[in-house]
């Protein structure tokens, strides 16, 4: 058997993925340079819980709850940044 298919199953999936009123924790940033360090400066860290309370008509940009604020991103700017769900 190889190392891979030793490797547990990950169950993190980008921002973009979650539903309006769910709970995650960000796992990563997959973002680099002036965009990365933007997404940081705004609290978007891993370890931090964050919630989706809201979404465009059109599903973009995706409002979320941080640290008591809220804050909007674009859905290119979700897709790179990674979660687990709460539960």
């Amino acid at each position: 058997m190889d190392m891979q298919e030793q490797t547990p199953q990950t169950t993190a999936c980008s921002l973009r993925e979650l539903n309006v009123e769910e709970k995650a924790r960000i796992v990563s940033i997959k973002a680099c340079g002036e965009l990365g360090r933007r997404i940081r400066d705004m609290g978007l860290v891993p370890g931090v819980d964050v919630e989706v309370i809201g979404r465009a008509p059109l599903r973009d940009p995706i409002a979320l709850r941080i640290s008591g604020f809220t804050l909007t991103l674009r859905n290119n700017e979700a897709d790179l940044i990674f979660v687990e769900r709460l539960k």
